[in-house]
């Protein structure tokens, strides 16, 4: 089964907070590349918003969600942590509230909205669907996409029914699509358990993680990745949506690594090393929502005040490699041995 309608086997991974849009959209679908959205975090009008703004400019596009397993995280292990950032909120002036804000990212709405207004293509993050909702999505005429990080979580996915499997690296940036967020993932190359999930489940994968350059995708597309996808390298195109503090850190020389935390939000997600990551990584409590509304304001406001040091700043291990100017520059770079 093919999963994907494009021309080359490349995807614009969804980057959740700003970074896809639209018009990043459709450089890079014009491009040959097929794009993503990004519905993490939105209300479900913002992403109804932005499928229609995606279809006005001519792009279908896929849809990417959250689903959040529960995840108990102690009131008191949430307020000794607010506690632990009280120096960081005061430097901006903010104040952090340490009561536990538990949500499912309003997941029925956006779910009903999809099977209401059909895209071609959903995936989910985090978690699985239940196989009802698979099914339901399915029958709409979407393809169903399951994010994992290993053949365990894609027999569980393939328990639920999708149609196939975006296999993460722990080398890409942002958040880690690890069901279980108390597990730090191992470093192991992408094109290793791109192999390890085709030898555990017979459905088609798309590669994804430490995508630095045509190098990486030949890697990835010859350890059996129908498509590979692309996140880091975009978030600097002119199209995307990332903020200035994040692009100006993604060009500073004076960071020099990136780290696998859970000091932001309480999940793994890899960032470029900041001073907030090299103070709190240790220390930070596993839960999310919770802790990334407990630090959500905090981030905000750093990002608005030019303070990369206290930013999240999401950045797989190329981040180096990742340029300013058209996104579709970027496809063509990429599609170069192709």
């Amino acid at each position: 089964m093919r999963l994907l309608d494009s021309s080359l086997p490349l995807v614009a991974a969804p980057m959740a907070g700003g970074p896809s849009t639209p018009e990043l959209a459709r450089a890079v679908s014009a491009a040959g590349a097929f794009p993503f959205l990004a519905g993490g975090n939105l209300t479900p009008d913002a992403l109804a918003e932005q499928i229609a703004r995606s279809r006005t400019l001519g792009v279908d596009v896929g849809v990417n969600l959250f689903v959040l397993p529960p995840w108990d995280l102690a009131a008191e292990d949430l307020a000794a942590y607010a506690e632990e950032l009280a120096e960081d909120a005061a430097a901006l002036g903010v104040e952090l509230d340490p009561a536990p804000v538990r949500d499912d990212d309003r997941f029925p709405e956006k779910l009903a909205l999809l099977l209401e207004d059909p895209v071609p293509v959903v995936s989910f993050t985090f978690g699985l669907p239940a196989a009802a909702d698979v099914a339901a999505l399915q029958a709409a005429g979407s393809t169903v996409l399951a994010s994992v990080t290993g053949a365990e979580e894609a027999r569980a996915a393939r328990e639920v029914g999708v149609d196939g499997l975006v296999v993460q690296g722990p080398s890409a940036g942002g958040h880690s699509a690890t069901h279980d967020p108390s597990r730090l993932p191992e470093p192991v190359a992408t094109g290793h358990l791109v192999r390890e999930v085709l030898a555990a489940v017979n459905l088609p994968v798309v590669g994804a993680g430490g995508v630095d350059g045509p190098e990486a995708v030949s890697r990835l597309l010859a350890a059996g990745a129908q498509s590979v996808a692309v996140g880091t390298l975009l978030l600097r195109t002119d199209e995307a949506g990332t903020s200035p503090t994040h692009r100006a850190a993604l060009a500073d020389d004076s960071f020099s690594e990136t780290i696998l935390t859970r000091a932001f939000t309480g999940r793994p997600a890899r960032s470029l090393r900041n001073s907030f990551a090299e103070r709190h990584h240790a220390t930070a409590p596993t839960g999310y929502p919770q802790v990334h509304h407990l630090t959500r304001e905090l981030r905000r406001t750093a990002g608005a005040a030019g303070d990369a040091q206290r930013l999240h700043l999401w950045a797989g291990t190329g981040w180096r490699s990742a340029p300013e100017g058209p996104a579709a520059d970027v496809v063509e770079r990429l599609a170069r041995d192709l």
